[in-house]
């Protein structure tokens, strides 16, 4: 038997290790596991090009100081560099994106279910806020909201349901960081009324406390 003492190091050290110990964080919506190495493709981020022939246009990106077309419903355009299109930035955590804005054009409502997003605001003035997740006991989500002018910066939490409105009457330019290679990105009105397939009438309804020919409307609009 070992002293009181290296028994009570022991049994600290391995609760030390367990309480450090986690999974990495997902960089997809999912993963699926496989049985047959053979046939695995796909892994939880990009696989590593070989150092070796690693160049410098491979942490280069160009292009990020063009306005981009806001001529949609939105009015609005993200161009987003993350390391789909950068491929550098793999493994290193970071990932940015322009937005612009036409006048009383609107990011919706989304999340980013993979990461935190600061915002820097370039041209123009935004109506910016988040929602908090849902609190206990009933109490109502809390909405968090500020004017931004140019240089102001502002934090979206990771997860949670944010959006930027450019109520000005001229164009707004802002650029995001976010905390992921790939932070994701999910519209609420898209998700909620435009999966495939439809999400049921009378979930929606049940859900949204409205007649069920709203959510049908509401469905052909956005599928």
């Amino acid at each position: 038997m070992g002293s009181p003492f290296l028994i009570t190091i022991a049994t600290m050290a391995l609760f030390s290790s367990l309480a450090i110990a986690s999974d990495p964080s997902p960089l997809q919506d999912f993963c699926v596991a496989i049985n047959d190495p053979k046939t695995a493709v796909f892994v939880n981020g990009k696989i590593c090009k070989d150092p070796k022939v690693v160049k410098a246009n491979d942490f280069f990106f160009r292009g990020l100081n063009k306005p981009r077309n806001t001529a949609n419903r939105q009015g609005s355009n993200v161009t987003a560099v993350n390391v789909n299109n950068l491929a550098g930035l793999n493994t290193l955590g970071v990932s940015l994106a322009r937005l612009d804005f036409a006048p009383h054009g609107l990011n919706p409502p989304h999340t980013h279910p993979r990461a935190t997003e600061v915002l820097f605001v370039l041209e123009g003035t935004l109506h910016v806020g988040f929602v908090t997740s849902n609190p206990p006991n009933n109490m109502k989500n809390q909405l968090f909201t500020k004017t931004l002018n140019p240089g102001d910066v502002f934090v979206f939490p990771e997860g949670l349901i944010h959006f930027q409105f450019n109520f000005g009457k001229t164009n707004a330019v802002a650029f995001a960081g976010f905390g992921s290679q790939n932070p994701g990105v999910i519209t609420i009105a898209n998700a909620v009324f435009g999966s495939d397939p439809l999400i049921s009438p009378a979930v929606l309804a049940k859900a949204f406390q409205v007649d069920k020919k709203v959510i049908d409307l509401l469905e052909a609009q956005f599928s």
